[in-house]
């Protein structure tokens, strides 16, 4: 399970936003198959457009043959959106008088348990639901399960992980996303209730709004559950867990469910549970960072306001995204793990908006000759590994230190994926010459810097040359790359967003090293600056010079 993942840095979400339904289901349909077909991952991937009087549907596959995986409506593992359904069922206490966001945590657990507090700062039950409490990501000094992370961990775990924890700063003061802190909520709510997690959330939840094919553990009779895979297409095993923590991203829902989940949202629950949702969508005061609800994240689009979660497990994506005030929302959920690939967020974002880039689907391409040798050498991770990169004819392999070596293939968004396991490499450019990457894997990234000096000189365009660059440059409607020269440093600066200097890498090839990003300038036949692109988490935009 990972965080949602926040947009371009530079480019996504500055889209128009308009109140009408954008979609009808021809066009629905022709998007999804133009995201999907020939991707690499061989995803499956179905998707629902909820407007107040219309919900559209539409399933599509990397390769068509294979949309019997997602037919007749199985369930899917939504990850991480299952915080969204821990949220509501504490939200249900606080509106009945029962609860409140500024309990201490140690008054929901059993009595004597150890809870780390930093200078006198207790951790309160808002910290939790907005991912400030200062918890890890992860219970300190638990071991996880290879193919099946969670499924040993019971509150015996949870309460021992907690007493070995220090926090390092208040509870309140900063974000870091913490399935940690989301399992403990999980078994402090059903703790408080008195009864297992998954009979609350089907008696607090699931059951008042219709959703019967929705589950955690008790697979209702008949209902099929859709198998997973990994982002290289290989089947994997189905994530378990234990009551206690399933909150934490243990439900599994079908499409169906998850548009009743999706209108919900959108004011359509019955009483007394509306009143409840309602709560989990308003900002909690009292902590600092990213504005959020009560497990929400909130994300503000042109004076818009919208409500996202992301969902990941090692076989399934997901994704709900809602804007209220409008009516209006998406749901998309894949049979295939799209973690290190970026998540589902450009296409459901899309489909919010049309005006929102969908972007392309990854299809296996050859890797280009003078990138295989610029990668070949030793890097170091941020954690301290290192990793050899070598060219082997015509692929690139990867051998992590103290490890087998690992073939890689290259798709069309320029990126490098081992063909054994689920990862990606993610090359970039470095201003001083030569190469650098980034290697994404379990939701996580990690720098990764070369250890021998740069192959080439780094390259330096003269100042008559950074002025022919200069200029606007729309890329998507209502935003685009304004590129200025400030004292012999060129800036890119996207609409609404601050100035970022870029460095020289090749000839017309700028890296914006802030936001992991490229830039990259087109001449016409007269040798004029003529248009430019941006590079950035496996995208392009492309626009022509005002």
């Amino acid at each position: 399970m990972v965080p949602v993942r926040s947009a371009l840095a530079l480019a996504l979400g500055l889209a128009a936003s308009s109140s009408a339904l954008a979609w009808d289901q021809a066009s629905l349909d022709a998007a999804l198959r133009e995201r999907l077909d020939g991707d690499r991952t061989g995803a499956c991937v179905a998707v629902a457009v909820i407007g107040k009087e219309q919900v559209l549907r539409s399933r599509a596959c990397a390769d068509p043959a294979q949309i019997d995986r997602i037919a007749d409506d199985p369930a899917f593992e939504i990850g991480s959106v299952s915080k969204t359904m821990t949220a509501t069922l504490l939200a249900r206490m606080i509106a009945a008088g029962e609860a409140s966001l500024d309990d201490p945590l140690a008054d929901w657990l059993p009595e004597g348990s150890r809870v780390p507090a930093f200078q006198g700062q207790p951790i309160l039950l808002r910290h939790l639901v907005t991912h400030t409490s200062g918890l890890p990501v992860l219970p300190p000094g638990t071991a996880l399960g290879a193919q099946d992370p969670y499924a040993a961990i019971d509150a015996g775990e949870l309460l021992a992980a907690l007493a070995r924890t220090e926090l390092t700063r208040a509870p309140g003061a900063a974000f870091e996303y913490s399935n940690f802190a989301s399992m403990l909520l999980s078994m402090v709510v059903a703790r408080r209730a008195g009864i297992g997690f998954e009979t609350l959330l089907q008696r607090d939840l699931l059951q008042p709004l219709g959703m019967e094919n929705s589950y955690v553990n008790r697979r209702p009779e008949g209902l099929r559950a859709a198998a997973g895979h990994d982002g290289n297409g290989q089947e994997v095993p189905a994530w378990t867990f234990r009551d206690e923590a399933a909150g934490v991203g243990g439900v599994r829902a079908t499409l169906d469910d998850m548009v009743r989940y999706a209108r919900a949202q959108l004011g359509e629950a019955p009483a007394p549970l509306a009143a409840a949702i309602g709560l989990t969508q308003q900002p909690v005061t009292g902590v600092q960072g990213r504005p959020m609800g009560m497990n929400w994240m909130m994300a503000p689009l042109n004076g818009r306001q919208w409500h996202v979660h992301e969902g990941a497990t090692a076989g399934f994506s997901s994704f709900v995204a809602f804007d209220r005030e409008a009516g209006r929302a998406v749901v998309a959920l894949s049979d295939t793990s799209f973690s290190s690939v970026g998540g589902l967020g450009s296409l459901a974002l899309h489909l919010m908006d049309p005006q929102v880039p969908l972007g392309q689907p990854r299809r296996s391409v050859p890797a280009p000759a003078d990138l295989l040798d610029g990668l070949a050498g030793e890097y170091q991770l941020q954690n301290g590994m290192r990793m050899q990169l070598s060219r082997q004819g015509d692929r690139l392999v990867v051998q992590p230190e103290g490890q087998p070596a690992f073939e890689m293939g290259y798709d069309s968004a320029g990126d490098f994926h081992p063909l054994a396991f689920d990862a990606l490499l993610r090359p970039q450019r470095r201003a001083g010459g030569g190469y650098g990457f980034q290697w994404h894997q379990l939701g996580g990234v990690l720098e990764a810097t070369p250890l021998a000096p740069a192959k080439a000189e780094a390259y330096r365009p003269d100042p008559a040359t950074l002025q022919d660059y200069v200029g606007e440059y729309p890329l998507v409607p209502g935003f685009a790359l304004s590129i200025s020269v400030v004292n012999g440093v060129l800036h890119v600066q996207g609409t609404g967003q601050s100035p970022l200097a870029a460095t020289a890498v090749a000839p017309d090839v700028f890296a914006v090293e802030a936001v992991g990003a490229e830039v990259r300038f087109e001449r016409d036949g007269e040798g004029r600056v003529s248009a430019v692109s941006l590079h950035q988490g496996g995208q392009v935009l492309r626009g022509p010079r005002n």
